[in-house]
C-alpha cells in the first residue's frame, strides 16, 4: 500500500510541475509565435492585395482614358464622372504603393531567402517612385504594370508558373528598373 501511494503522490507531483512549466514557459512563447506569424501571413496577404488593387486599377486606367474635349458622344457630366473615377483610380495606387513602402519589413522579411527580399524591397521603393514621378500617367500606368506582373507571379503564381517565369520575370523587372533609373538596358 505504501509504494501505491507513493506513485501516486509522484505522479501527481509530476503532473503539477509539468502544468506549471508548460503554463508559464512554454504557452507563452507559443502563443507569441502564433501571434507573429499571424500577423506576418496577413502582411503577406495585403502584400498580394495590393499587387492586385495595382493591376487592377492600371488597367481600368488604361481602359478607360479621357475623351477628347471635344468629343460629342460624352457629355460635360460624364466626362466629370470618368475623371472622378480616374482620380480614385490613382487615389488606390498611391494608397497601395504608400501601404507597400511602408511596410516592405514586415512582408519581404518573411520569405527565407535573400533574393526574394530584395525583389519584394526594390518593387516597392520603384512602385512608389514611379506613382510620385513627374511622368505622363501612360508611361506611370505602363511602368506599374511592367514592375507589377512579375513580381504578383514570383510571389503569387502557381508554382509551376513562377518556376516557368522566373528567369524572364527578373529579367522584365530588371529592365523596367534600368529604364525607370534612365540606364541603358543590358541584352
Amino acid at each position: 500500500m505504501p509504494d501505491t501511494l507513493w506513485t501516486l503522490l509522484v505522479a501527481a507531483v509530476t503532473a503539477v510541475v509539468t502544468t506549471l512549466v508548460v503554463g508559464l514557459f512554454v504557452t507563452p512563447r507559443m502563443e507569441a509565435r502564433k501571434k507573429r506569424l499571424g500577423e506576418v501571413h496577413a502582411a503577406r496577404d495585403a502584400f498580394g492585395a495590393n499587387l492586385l488593387r495595382i493591376i487592377s486599377a492600371c488597367s481600368l486606367l488604361q481602359q478607360f482614358e479621357l475623351p477628347a474635349a471635344d468629343d460629342p458622344d460624352w457629355t460635360p457630366v460624364m466626362r466629370e464622372r470618368l475623371r472622378s473615377e480616374r482620380n480614385r483610380w490613382w487615389q488606390q495606387l498611391d494608397e497601395a504603393t504608400v501601404w507597400l513602402l511602408d511596410n516592405a519589413a514586415t512582408y519581404a522579411g518573411s520569405w527565407p531567402n535573400a533574393r526574394i527580399i530584395r525583389f519584394a524591397i526594390e518593387y516597392a521603393g520603384h512602385a512608389r517612385a514611379v506613382v510620385l514621378s513627374e511622368r505622363q500617367e501612360t508611361t506611370k500606368v505602363e511602368l506599374l504594370l511592367a514592375l507589377t506582373v512579375p513580381v504578383q507571379r514570383q510571389f503569387f503564381g502557381w508554382p509551376w508558373s513562377r518556376a516557368r517565369h522566373v528567369v524572364a520575370d527578373h529579367r522584365a523587372f530588371d529592365e523596367t528598373i534600368a529604364l525607370i533609373s534612365g540606364e541603358p538596358s543590358t541584352p
